[in-house]
């Protein structure tokens, strides 16, 4: 129930949108209205992966406009562990500081994805990566905004939403209303649990503005990632006009049934559990990913 979280509509944070095309990612950059403070929320890190190539032209540009704006970064949030991109939160943070945050269940993420992809022992499965393990309600603050943070596990165990005054950024939990819903069948994810938690979003003021982590532009329109409660509990294709918990588990468990795997779920784990860092290199100092062979699905 929203009581228990500290709601305030009458607060109204800039949001600034950037969205990067080869993997349908809205990243933002949210500024206190009343000083140049400001987060950054999903970042990217770009990669030719048939090249094995990384470069930072996305994360270039959200550096490019907060030194534009004379913005100070305080935070670089991860609303959960990406499967489809890389996280770009360590470079930007090498250029501008701020602190990286996560929610607190990526310990079990590391624990299963560390089997998957083989880690060993060396590889830390405590969150220790991150600067921050956010746990439901937790708050923390952007300038002198007051944030707070729910658990929406479901698609992945560690999701959570923030909310910023009358913006909230839902991560994959949910789409645009013509989009639905995010997949649950990832190790650790679940239908029923994601119902649960995007209730939990629709729990909000109906005139929350809510800010997506992804949109496809379903039927040929337009990119979009921004809509309200009101509308995603009226409109959403998947869990709007009282559409119950049974009739979403079945669609959802039928229709991820016939998903593929994200194209670039390998590299995307293994860096995003990391905080966002590449492997450690070898003796010879190269670094290399992992292919685990029958390993995902």
């Amino acid at each position: 129930m929203t009581h228990s979280y500290p709601v305030n509509m009458s607060l109204t944070p800039e949001v600034k949108a950037f969205f990067d095309p080869a993997t349908w990612t809205i990243s933002y950059v949210v500024k206190d209205p009343d000083s140049k403070s400001c987060a950054v929320v999903d970042s990217v890190m770009d990669i030719d992966y048939a090249a094995g190539h990384i470069s930072y032209e996305s994360a270039d540009e959200i550096i490019a406009y907060i030194k534009a704006q004379d913005l100070k970064l305080e935070w670089l949030l991860e609303t959960h562990v990406h499967a489809d991109h890389l996280s770009g939160a360590p470079y930007i943070q090498s250029k501008l500081g701020g602190k990286i945050g996560i929610g607190e269940n990526i310990t079990m993420v590391q624990d299963v994805f560390g089997k998957v992809f083989n880690e060993g022992t060396e590889f830390q499965r405590d969150g220790s990566q991150f600067d921050r393990l956010f746990k439901d309600g937790d708050t923390y603050k952007i300038g002198g905004m007051e944030c707070f943070t729910m658990h929406t596990p479901g698609h992945t165990p560690a999701c959570m939403t923030h909310t910023v005054g009358n913006a909230t950024f839902t991560g994959d939990t949910l789409f645009m209303p013509d989009g639905g819903s995010a997949r649950a069948d990832f190790p650790g994810g679940d239908a029923a649990t994601l119902y649960d938690s995007i209730q939990k979003v629709l729990a909000l003021p109906d005139d929350m503005r809510l800010f997506m982590c992804h949109d496809y532009g379903p039927n040929g329109r337009d990119i979009e990632w921004e809509t309200t409660v009101g509308a995603e509990k009226e409109h959403n294709i998947h869990v709007g006009a009282g559409k119950t918990k049974e009739d979403f588990v079945k669609f959802r468990e039928a229709r991820d049934a016939q998903l593929e795997m994200p194209r670039l779920i390998i590299p995307s784990l293994q860096v995003n559990m990391r905080g966002g860092e590449l492997p450690p290199a070898d003796k010879d100092g190269k670094t290399f990913l992992k292919v685990p062979v029958n390993g995902l699905k």
